[in-house]
């Protein structure tokens, strides 16, 4: 009876050894599958459009797209030969566009980021159709005006830069406050950019400095100002935003902006211009995607 009740215990306590062998080899192998899968995923890139005819085109040539909300920016989630690609509809202005990329950047932990659309000349050589590649981008909103007493009037020309980025505290107290901050753009974006320029045949693609305010200017004179003083090719109401909350975030940025009307040189206004960056844009995309991945 004793030796029945040995057995008895060392077939269970041998049955429990079996149980807990398999239960740790489940769990080993289901951790391993864990990792692996955190390993192979991929940081999106990001591409930015302000409208729904600077950003749906682009979305439109995505595999497996799945639409996300977060306030009032949407988000087309697919992918690019089998590389996550996250089209942003940011809206219009600078805020917009601010709030958008930090929310992406939270969101999603892009890898890149892309601001693209349409945009008003600055520069007389720059034509409809032509595109600027963002080298650098600047927010020509952010201006310190002269002090005059009441009745003295205004001098929009006397204005100087205000560098919001100069000091934590009062911009006024830096003595670097008063230079122009320029957000450069990524070398590797403008390699991509570059490379694939001979697909553009609707006009020429440089490099050149985009400027961004919650200002639309139609003063030919004010134009030229901003294009003499802050080096400007082109106007927009975003890209400054998000270069700048992309470098308070260190990820990679470049604006790419068409030309949809030149003011300084009666350049007319032609809406097919944000089809054709978008698909400009999409040969830079896969560009970068083949850089990146072959590294």
């Amino acid at each position: 009876m004793k030796r029945r009740i040995e057995a008895r215990y060392m077939a269970i306590a041998m049955v429990s050894l079996l149980v807990l062998s398999v239960m740790a080899g489940c769990s080993s192998s289901t951790k391993s599958e864990a990792e692996a899968a955190k390993e192979n995923e991929k940081q999106p890139l990001i591409v930015q459009g302000p409208m729904p005819i600077e950003a749906e085109k682009f979305a439109s040539k995505l595999s497996d797209v799945k639409e996300e909300k977060s306030g009032s920016f949407v988000f087309y989630k697919g992918t690019l030969d089998g590389y996550p690609v996250i089209v942003t509809k940011t809206g219009k202005g600078m805020e917009n566009t601010a709030a958008a990329t930090a929310v992406a950047i939270e969101k999603y932990d892009p890898i890149a980021i892309i601001n693209q659309g349409t945009s008003g000349g600055h520069d007389p050589d720059l034509h409809v159709f032509d595109i600027v590649l963002g080298e650098r981008t600047v927010n020509l909103g952010s201006l310190k005006t002269p002090n005059k007493d009441e009745g003295e009037g205004i001098s929009p020309k006397e204005w100087i830069p205000m560098d919001l980025m100069a000091s934590e505290g009062s911009a006024g107290e830096d003595p670097d406050a008063e230079n122009i901050r320029y957000f450069e753009g990524d070398k590797t974006l403008l390699k991509a950019a570059h490379a694939v320029k001979d697909t553009y045949t609707k006009g020429k693609i440089v490099d050149g400095t985009i400027g961004s305010a919650d200002v639309w200017n139609n003063e030919v004179d004010r134009i030229n100002w901003f294009h003499e003083n802050f080096g400007s090719s082109v106007e927009e109401m975003e890209g400054a935003a998000g270069a700048q909350i992309a470098k308070a975030y260190d990820v990679p940025f470049l604006g790419i902006r068409v030309l949809s009307n030149n003011k300084v040189n009666d350049g007319a206004y032609n809406p097919e211009t944000a089809e054709a960056n978008q698909e400009y844009v999409y040969e830079v995309v896969k560009e970068y995607l083949t850089m990146i991945e072959e590294k």
